[in-house]
């Protein structure tokens, strides 16, 4: 699952935000979550906890929500 699919599952930011910032991200050259993290949408303990649910989600563990 991708970076920003979690982090709209988990309500940290919307469609919208995602939208905006992978249309704007090609330009900027940051990964997606610092990107998030540098303009305030998110705080690092929530992008922590979006890269850790992503690990365990590509290692074939069960995520339980």
């Amino acid at each position: 699952m991708k970076l920003g699919q979690i982090l709209v599952r988990q309500g940290a930011i919307s469609v919208s935000d995602l939208e905006k910032k992978l249309h704007t991200q090609t330009q900027q050259m940051q990964p997606l979550g610092r990107a998030f993290v540098s303009e305030g949408h998110i705080t690092i303990a929530q992008l922590d906890t979006a890269l850790q649910e992503q690990y365990w989600r590509n290692h074939g563990y069960w995520v339980i929500n």
